[in-house]
């Protein structure tokens, strides 16, 4: 399914909607996008039938709801970028980020905490602690 969980902008807003409301009847989703992103019905109901088809979204007795998790797509988003426009170098990444962001003391302590929890041990087998994103 990873190729599966790359969204398109549009897409991807939609599924925010679906992921923020879920369980969501499918006449409710189409009332939230109409308020939310301009959209006609009509263009709900295709961009859901996209999505269902891609195995990113559930329609079933008119409920939807997410099969595939935000959390999921944004990795899968995330390392499409790296991969893309660093050439799969995280700290080329990282480093063009900062450029233009500086850190709170707060995000800092948070990335520590993160690299700490996901990086290898000296023998190569997995992170030492799991961490929830």
């Amino acid at each position: 399914m990873a190729g599966g969980l790359k969204l398109f902008d549009a897409e991807y807003r939609f599924a925010c909607i679906v992921w923020e409301n879920e369980p969501v009847p499918s006449g409710r989703l189409a009332e939230l996008c109409l308020e939310k992103l301009g959209w006609k019905r009509t263009t709900v109901y295709t961009v859901l039938r996209k999505l269902v088809g891609r195995g990113i979204l559930k329609h079933e007795h008119t409920m939807v709801t997410a099969i595939a998790k935000k959390e999921d797509v944004q990795g899968y988003e995330s390392a499409a970028v790296v991969d893309r426009a660093f050439g799969g170098s995280l700290p080329s990444f990282v480093s063009a980020f900062l450029k233009t962001k500086k850190l709170t003391p707060e995000e800092a302590a948070e990335m520590q905490r993160l690299i700490d929890a996901y990086t290898e041990t000296p023998d190569g087998t997995a992170p030492r602690g799991g961490v929830e994103g």
